[in-house]
């Protein structure tokens, strides 16, 4: 009977230390401060790298102009030693991502890497007297605008997770140097 009485006894122990472990995860959890909004994002100045990439690249770079504070420039970089290859990402008004990605790589795998996977639709829109192909079904929506006005053998895409009312947006504002 000794035997049984110290196995209850040990089931017993350990079942209430669980429970106290359970109450002071709880009471850890309930006083630690936690937030689970969005992280916010810090704004960058991107003059400089537009600069650079603007003496260095081999096509007119694209950079908007005339957004609201509204749109917030997250990243950017610029890789001469990449086919010219520019960013610069923002996060939209509603938090989306949209970005501007230029480069003078061949244009089927840089937009496919752009657009994360997006295809060429049908259909095109005239933005800024420009005619931009929309892509979709990647994990971004895209528009595109490959070489021609001037632009010396580069492909410039908008992309991201904002609507492409934001892409048409973001596509208006950009101003070529």
């Amino acid at each position: 009977m000794a035997g049984t009485k110290g196995k209850q006894k040990s089931a017993r122990d350990m079942v209430l230390s669980l429970g106290v472990i359970v109450l002071a995860a709880g009471v850890i959890w309930i006083f630690i401060p936690h937030d689970d909004g969005e992280p916010d994002l810090k704004r960058v100045d991107y003059r400089v790298e537009l600069l650079t990439a603007q003496r260095a690249a081999s096509y007119p770079v694209a950079a908007p102009q005339g957004l609201s504070q509204d749109w917030k420039a997250t990243s950017v970089r610029f890789r001469g030693d990449d086919s010219d290859a520019w960013h610069l990402g923002f996060r939209a008004p509603d938090g989306e991502y949209v970005a501007v990605e230029q480069s003078t790589k061949k244009p089927s795998t840089f937009i496919a890497d752009a657009s994360q996977g997006a295809r060429a639709t049908e259909r095109t829109d005239e933005i800024g007297g420009r005619t931009w192909t929309r892509y979709t079904g990647g994990r971004y929506d895209a528009l595109v605008l490959q070489g021609g006005d001037g632009m010396k053998g580069a492909t410039t895409v908008v992309a991201g997770t904002g609507s492409f009312e934001q892409l048409t947006k973001m596509a208006a504002a950009l101003e070529l140097a």
